[in-house]
C-alpha cells in the first residue's frame, strides 16, 4: 500500500510518498504523477515516508528523470538509509539528484 500526497506551486510538483513502492503500488504512483507532471518544471519526490522500493519504482525514477531533465529537473528529498543503500548500489544515486 501507498499513500500519495500531491502539491502543485509555481510551476513545481511535488508529491510525498509514504509506505512501499513495489510491482502492485508503482503503476499507482506513475499514475498519479503522470496526471499532473507534463504541466511542471520541476518535480520534487519526498521520500521521508517511503519505506520500501523495488526495482519497478526504479524504472518508474529512471523514466522521470529523463522526461524532466529537459525541463527544470527532478530531486529527490528526504531518502531513508535504507532506500539509500539501494540508490547508491545500483548507481541510480550517480544519475538522480538527490537532497
Amino acid at each position: 500500500m501507498i499513500n500519495i500526497t500531491k502539491n502543485f506551486e509555481d510551476s513545481v510538483l511535488t508529491v510525498t510518498l509514504d509506505g512501499k513502492m513495489d510491482t502492485n503500488t508503482t503503476p499507482q504512483v506513475a499514475a498519479e504523477i503522470e496526471a499532473d507532471v507534463e504541466n511542471a518544471d520541476k518535480l520534487v519526490l519526498d521520500m521521508k515516508d517511503l519505506k520500501y522500493i523495488s526495482s519497478a519504482g526504479l524504472r518508474l525514477l529512471l523514466s522521470l528523470h529523463k522526461k524532466m531533465v529537459v525541463k527544470g529537473g527532478m530531486v529527490i528529498k528526504n531518502v531513508n538509509e535504507t532506500n539509500m543503500e539501494i540508490l547508491d548500489f545500483t548507481g541510480f544515486a550517480d544519475i538522480l539528484t538527490i537532497e
